[in-house]
């Protein structure tokens, strides 16, 4: 939960946020590094090609800006999985600048470049089969991408690259220290009450590029607004700053939570990426141009065609430029291209799949187990109960309250009997109480973020006086890391799970609610170069720290607030602090989906809307909507009604224990999704276009999605609806609704009639998917009831799809190959098991006990099984009218080869 600015409306203390929160973060106007680089568009830059040099590592030149003769040095990189990497540095730095350090996974393998051509005004530059290849013109600098000799991208085509070289730390004689004479905030500057003082003088880095082609353009999270991302001519850039946003506008640019400084451009011909490798605070501007004719209007023979194309401009307040142009071209190639370079999403435990409860605060131990037997006395299933600050001693972390929660392990052991969980929080800020061990550890250690002047920078958050760890440091993320053991973190067990909040970091009383920019990490770097990585630092130490108390056994489950690049290999997140409206309900399928598509993939929304009282229609369509998304938990504030799901009418209550059965029956399938991403980048929850990249009606929609390639998603999201109209894209495609079975022709738009029960997805023709045919109380009891599978037939009758199966816990998988992963095809009248991969060595219990094939018009014949134990009739069931065929009593063991003949 973030910084709550509130006013009371009655006695309930019903909290909306005002505008005294709003003015507490800067405008456009206000961030003057961002002032200053759009002054200097004037400048120009050439490239010296007699610098030119090949390297191991690609090639080197300089490049220098005409006036002031201040000479950069470009290198141009080619990776081999085809990706481009484009560095500019200074080219003799008075001091290092900062280099992003913990995001790449490793240092990518390069190929080695060559020189195509070279002429006095420019150079060809290509490498392996010459597929691919740079130009890099003189002057006015710029350099060109092509694919299969297309430009796909052009860096710098508008003149835009302005590097603020360092200076000597001694402010110049000629300056004054009054901030009217440094009204561009060279040295200086001031926002509201906070004075920023900058070491190093201006540094700010920014250059812009022409994405050829292309005017569709998404990415760049966190932002609540539309998957597509806006033409900002007219208005606010998108800003990557990560702030405690309590409440935030939706349709607003300004940063929020977390920062992926990736942007995905798409069109039916390609898909490309561009990272931008950057952690201090960064502005995004966009500009769409549409294809349109010039020239004579009453000539033709005088017109020529502008080709469509998107401009973008990246501005970041220090550092390098450091950016990768990932070349696709496919969708999943882009999302490959990616994930290695800064990581595959981590593989989940299964319980961090099914359903989570948690409350700002749950008030103690009694509260807990009325609360836990509840949802077993109403037949809900849910895996997590969690706990926030209220917890603890005084808001003093990995403590317990000693009067609320006196007995912690007992408290746990209960949930470990029921086979659940505890997830508790634990913030980056500490408790400044010099007689607290903890602090004291922490201070002596080295461990806290220093101000400008070399002390422990102090701030308030929770506990009021609070220091914040440098997280920064490897020495105090294994520190940090370390007090997760069982025997520092007193009253933890094994079932206890972690939750990183206000990781921004959130400041109370700092700059927009966060830490001053001028204070100073490990090394010496100032905040302001590595602010958007704080909280990726303290999700990943505590992702760590769960590991190593397990002896790297276990898999850990660590949801964070704030995040960067990478973060998705060390856990979950979420989108923050989000409000009880259907508005807020309604954005969050586009966050989402932007986070998805960013690297992202395991990601939710609070369901029912952290702050203010949902109705109970809205509260049905939240947990309908949440049961379709990758990361799936109730949450509310402490200043909101109760909303357990048996505390509504019979009505709400039923319709909220179908949404979460329902999640708990597609698990295996949700599972499966997650071992794609994984191990090939594949999100779970993707945008139509990602699946259909050619069909343009796809490309702007985000109220709609898939969940992996077979599953068609709608959540109803508007009040009082008694129809939706959904999109079925492909024209030659089969959907099937999953409640009815009702079979669709693809290219067109279907209007559905609703009620409250109803939940829109639609499975498509030629695809299996594996469910549970029961789910029991929580994913442990799932493990243990039988398997189903539904075939969706395509237009030819074929149909095709895959189960993976591990202990849903451990690292076995991957260290002792201890998984299982199976093919399933229906193919001429044959639906068939086979391994997926003969590395998997585990052999699980599991019984595939009924098939359900959709589309099945004709039928006549005796269903027949050929398996390890011989052939054998099937019982079966055929619905014409539906062209449904049913199979059940199969009782075929899940691991093993077999075959089904119609």
């Amino acid at each position: 939960m973030g910084c709550l600015f509130f006013r009371a409306k009655s006695a309930n203390m019903s909290v909306v946020p005002n505008d005294e929160g709003a003015a507490k973060f800067k405008k456009t106007q206000d961030i003057l590094f961002y002032r200053r680089q759009r002054a200097k568009l004037g400048l120009q830059y050439c490239a010296s090609l007699d610098t030119l040099v090949l390297t191991e590592r690609g090639a080197n030149v300089e490049v220098y800006e005409t006036h002031s003769q201040e000479r950069l040095l470009l290198q141009l990189c080619a990776i081999k999985n085809g990706t481009i990497r484009v560095t500019i540095d200074e080219l003799q730095p008075k001091k290092t600048r900062y280099k992003v350090a913990d995001v790449l996974v490793k240092e990518p393998v390069y190929e080695q470049l060559r020189i195509e051509w070279k002429r006095t005004e420019s150079v060809s530059l290509t490498w392996g089969a010459g597929q691919h290849r740079c130009v890099v013109s003189a002057s006015p600098f710029c350099l060109e991408v092509l694919c299969d000799e297309e430009v796909v991208v052009t860096l710098n085509p508008k003149g835009r690259l302005c590097f603020e070289t360092l200076q000597d730390p001694e402010r110049p004689s000629s300056s004054s220290q009054q901030d009217d004479e440094d009204p561009l905030g060279l040295w200086k500057e001031t926002f509201r009450q906070f004075t920023d003082i900058k070491a190093n003088g201006p540094s700010s880095v920014g250059v812009d590029f022409s994405l050829h082609g292309f005017v569709n353009a998404y990415g760049l999270p966190e932002h609540a607004d539309a998957l597509q991302l806006k033409d900002t001519s007219d208005g606010e850039p998108y800003r990557l700053y990560n702030l405690d946003v309590f409440g935030y506008k939706i349709g607003s640019r300004m940063g929020l939570y977390g920062s992926v400084p990736l942007l995905l451009a798409h069109k039916a011909e390609r898909t490309l990426g561009m990272f931008w490798l950057n952690a201090s605070e960064t502005l995004v501007d966009l500009q769409y141009s549409k294809q349109e004719e010039t020239g004579d209007t009453g000539s033709p023979v005088n017109k020529t065609k502008v080709s469509p194309q998107t401009d973008v401009s990246w501005v970041s307040e220090s550092g390098q430029i450091d950016c990768f142009v990932l070349l696709g071209p496919s969708p999943a190639d882009v999302f490959s291209q990616y994930a290695q370079l800064t990581g595959y999403q981590a593989l989940p435990p299964l319980f961090s799949l099914g359903y989570h409860q948690c409350r700002w605060n749950y008030q103690d131990e009694n509260d807990v187990k009325a609360v836990d037997d509840g949802f077993d006395r109403y037949d809900i299933p849910y895996d997590v109960i969690w706990l926030d600050i209220e917890h603890t001693e005084g808001k003093r972390y990995f403590t317990w309250d000693s009067k609320l929660f006196p007995n912690p392990v007992d408290m746990q052991l209960r949930l470990q009997k029921k086979k659940r969980k505890l997830v508790v929080i634990s913030d980056p800020h500490i408790k400044a109480d010099p007689d607290w061990p903890f602090f004291c550890a922490a201070r002596d250690g080295g461990h806290f973020v220093k101000d400008r002047n070399g002390d422990d920078y102090h701030g308030r958050c929770w506990p009021d006086d609070s220091c914040y760890l440098d997280l920064s440091s490897s020495r105090t993320r294994s520190w940090y890391a370390n007090q997760f053991s069982f025997d520092k973190y007193e009253g933890s067990t094994e079932s206890l799970f972690v939750w990183n909040d206000m990781n921004e970091p959130s400041v109370f009383n700092g700059p927009e609610l966060t830490m001053q920019k001028d204070a100073v990490h490990c090394g010496g770097w100032e905040h302001r170069e590595m602010h958007n990585l704080y909280g990726f630092f303290q999700h990943l130490a505590t992702f760590e720290g769960l590991i190593n108390r397990s002896g790297g056994l276990e898999r850990p489950f660590v949801l964070s607030r704030s995040f960067f690049a990478g973060s998705q290999r060390v856990g979950a997140i979420w989108t923050g602090d989000n409000l009880a409206t259907w508005e807020y309900l309604k954005i969050s399928i586009p966050m989402l989906l932007s986070l998805s598509i960013t690297g992202l993939h395991f990601c939710g929304a609070d369901v029912g809307g952290f702050m203010l009282d949902p109705s109970p229609e809205l509260l049905v369509r939240w947990y309908q909507a949440g049961a379709l998304q990758p990361f799936f938990r109730g949450h509310s504030a402490r200043y909101t009604k109760r909303r357990e799901p048996w505390l509504f009418e019979d009505e709400v209550t039923l319709a909220v224990r179908s949404a979460i059965q329902e999640r708990y029956f597609l698990l295996p399938y949700w599972y499966t999704l997650f071992h794609q991403a994984h191990t090939s980048a594949l999100p779970p929850m993707r945008p139509l276009w990602v699946e259909f990249p050619k069909e343009t009606e796809t490309f702007t929609m985000d109220n709609q999605y898939m969940i992996g390639s077979a599953l068609l998603a709608c959540p109803v999201t508007d009040p009082g609806v008694s129809e939706v109209k959904i999109l079925l894209p492909g024209s030659t495609e089969l959907w099937y609704d999953v409640s009815s079975g009702e079979q669709h022709r693809g290219g067109g738009t279907l209007t559905l009639p609703v009620t409250l029960e109803t939940v829109p997805v639609f499975q498509r023709g030629g695809t299996v998917i594996p469910r549970r045919t029961d789910c029991g109380s929580c994913t442990a009891d799932l493990q243990q009831q039988p398997f189903s599978l539904t075939v969706a037939l395509d237009s030819k009758g074929n149909a095709e799809g895959v189960l993976y199966l591990d202990d849903g816990h451990s690292f076995s998988y991957r260290d002792k190959k201890q998984f299982c992963l199976r093919n399933f095809t229906m193919h001429s009248g044959k639906i068939t098991s086979s391994c997926g991969d003969k590395e998997g060595l585990l052999i699980p219990n599991g019984k595939l006990e009924s098939v359900f094939i959709l589309g099945q018009k004709n039928f006549t014949g005796q269903p027949t099984v050929k398996s390890a134990a011989g052939n054998s009739n099937v019982t079966f069931q055929f619905e014409e009218e539906e062209a449904m065929l049913t199979l059940t009593d199969l009782d075929l063991d899940i691991h093993t080869d077999w075959e089904i003949r119609i």
